[in-house]
């Protein structure tokens, strides 16, 4: 059982609520947005937080956490994101949701080599994509 499931075992047990432990392939099922989906120039905190089924707090910690993730604030301070930080808060959502990084290693790993790490995740992604299409054509055969 990982760290995450034990932990989820513990809440559960002073919560009296069944154990739920989602293993970390539950967020490779979920449908992020491909880079040529995205076809406005800017998108509310709550846009991206309701693209990846995420807090909007979650983003506003891994703002401060990443460098490589630094969006636009407009005249009344509220973020706005291009399709750019889109793409670099997917590579950072695949690095820590999907792959299990912590914080430190995904900053690491994208610190040493940036540009392999974001082909590995938009590949992940169309993978991902192919993956649904598939059970799609199976389930209607």
């Amino acid at each position: 059982m990982s760290a995450f499931c034990k932990g989820a075992f513990f809440m559960s047990y002073f919560v009296q609520r069944p154990l739920r432990c989602w293993s970390i392939s539950y967020f490779s099922f979920m449908q992020l947005p491909n880079s040529e989906e995205l076809t406005k120039r800017y998108y509310s905190i709550g846009e991206v937080a309701a693209l990846f089924e995420v807090n909007a707090s979650l983003i506003r910690f891994w703002e401060k956490e990443f460098s490589q993730l630094h969006p636009k604030k407009n005249q009344r301070g509220k973020r706005m994101f291009t399709p750019k930080d889109i793409d670099m808060f997917k590579v950072i959502f695949h690095l820590v949701k999907e792959q299990g990084y912590t914080i430190e290693g995904a900053k690491r790993r994208l610190k040493e080599n940036k540009e392999e790490t974001m082909n590995v995740a938009a590949i992940a992604g169309r993978l991902g994509r192919i993956k649904e299409e598939l059970i799609k054509i199976k389930d209607n055969l």
